[in-house]
């Protein structure tokens, strides 16, 4: 019991002991604002560094897996081409035989585990309307199970149907743009359109879905593949393949169903790669951090410059102020202070030297996004891990470049420290 109230003694007066290191620490920094502030810059140009490039690319990563890597739910891409990164990769793939439509019936009849499957084709035309002009518009050329995989839906009209499909039905669903910019203030269901030669009708208009990266997502005419084939098709034109699986941990066992049929209709020997492409939310998300990998490469770099500067100068200011106070260094000593009650003092005060820089560095950042946020498209999102690591960061080096100047001065001694002139 006495050594229980004996721990309990001691804790009680190494708390103390504590807060007042912590007054003692904030009257000094109050006392000297200008010198803090110039002494804290480096870390504050750190902090904000680092919060700020993390911010923009955890927007970027979330906007991407949403906006560009979401190819649809449980849903993956056969392609001729895939993700290449050199020109050694699109040379070697160019040279891949085309898929056709008889590889989309191929896996139509041989899946099992895939709920939905569609072929699509596209390019690039002039639309016209009348005397209407919309230029450089999406022509999407695609099965009916294309859109609900791509998760298109209609505001008005319908959807392609099977019927469509089978009779090469001149008929079209078009996207928000195109209507509004073809028909404004009309009802455009009913009405023809000239996509390119031919002439279609409009049986649909598609729910908008804005942009990407600045890019209008609504600035298409989807009509059926045969359709879209029997005008617009090259003969070393390829059809992509839109997979979607039942589950989502389906997916990986869908993936190598569809590449068993696939390979074994292209004859492809046992030892050599795929003569396709099989893309997925996860290759294409591995793609975009390889490249946002060297941006944060840079920004870590710069920021460990601005972390050692910014630590070399808060050493120094701790060393000048040892120095100003060796008097109350010595005072204090005298009066019963232990080496280790100034070791702390100036560990503390080194420690939230650093600290508050960090904590200006991290409203900075988030004043910065805010305002990017506000005036520009950039989707910008600040994790409270960045928060965090930010703080702990910035507060360690303050530790770290705080210790000798705290050793020098726990080290003084109180006669010679009272000698000394102020």
């Amino acid at each position: 019991m006495q050594k229980a109230s004996h721990y309990l003694t001691e804790a009680r007066q190494s708390s103390v002991a504590l807060q007042e290191t912590i007054r003692l620490a904030l009257d000094t920094l109050r006392a000297h604002k200008l010198r803090t502030f110039l002494t804290l810059l480096g870390v504050i140009l750190a902090v904000t560094t680092l919060v700020a490039v993390m911010s923009v690319l955890n927007g970027l990563n979330v906007y991407v897996a949403d906006k560009i890597a979401n190819l649809g739910a449980n849903a993956f891409v056969i392609d001729r081409i895939g993700i290449v990164t050199n020109f050694e990769e699109w040379n070697k793939a160019r040279k891949r035989p085309p898929l056709h439509n008889d590889d989309l019936e191929a896996l139509r009849g041989g899946m099992r585990l895939a709920q939905e499957i569609a072929g699509e084709q596209d390019t690039v035309a002039d639309v016209r309307a009348g005397n209407i002009l919309n230029e450089n518009v999406t022509i999407l050329g695609a099965t009916p199970g294309f859109a609900p995989i791509r998760e298109i839906e209609v505001s008005n009209g319908r959807l392609l149907n099977e019927a469509d499909e089978a009779h090469r039905s001149n008929v079209c669903v078009v996207g928000a743009d195109v209507a509004n910019k073809l028909f404004p203030g009309a009802d455009p269901i009913g009405k023809e359109i000239r996509p390119g030669q031919g002439q279609y009708e409009i049986v649909g208009v598609a729910v908008p879905k804005g942009t990407v990266f600045g890019q209008p997502q609504d600035n298409f005419v989807l009509m059926p593949l045969s359709t879209y084939q029997k005008v617009w098709q090259a003969p070393q034109d390829s059809v992509t393949f839109f997979v979607q699986s039942r589950t989502p941990e389906g997916m990986p066992a869908a993936e190598d169903e569809a590449r068993v049929i696939l390979r074994s209709r292209r004859h492809v020997p046992y030892k050599d790669d795929d003569n396709f492409a099989i893309i997925e939310p996860s290759s294409i998300m591995g793609l975009w951090n390889r490249i946002t990998g060297n941006a944060f490469g840079i920004a870590v770099w710069v920021t460990s410059v601005f972390l050692v500067v910014g630590g070399v100068v808060i050493m120094n200011i701790m060393l000048a102020s040892v120095t100003e106070r060796t008097r109350e260094i010595g005072l204090r000593k005298s009066l019963g202070a232990r080496r280790h009650h100034i070791l702390m003092q100036f560990l503390v005060e080194s420690a939230l030297l650093s600290a508050t820089g960090g904590a200006l560095g991290v409203a900075l950042a988030i004043g910065i996004a805010q305002l990017v946020r506000a005036v520009t498209p950039i989707p910008i999102s600040t994790p409270f891990f960045a928060v965090i690591i930010s703080l702990l960061l910035s507060t360690a080096v303050g530790l770290f470049f705080g210790i000798y100047p705290a050793m020098r001065a726990s080290r003084l001694d109180p006669i010679e420290a009272l000698r000394a002139e102020t």
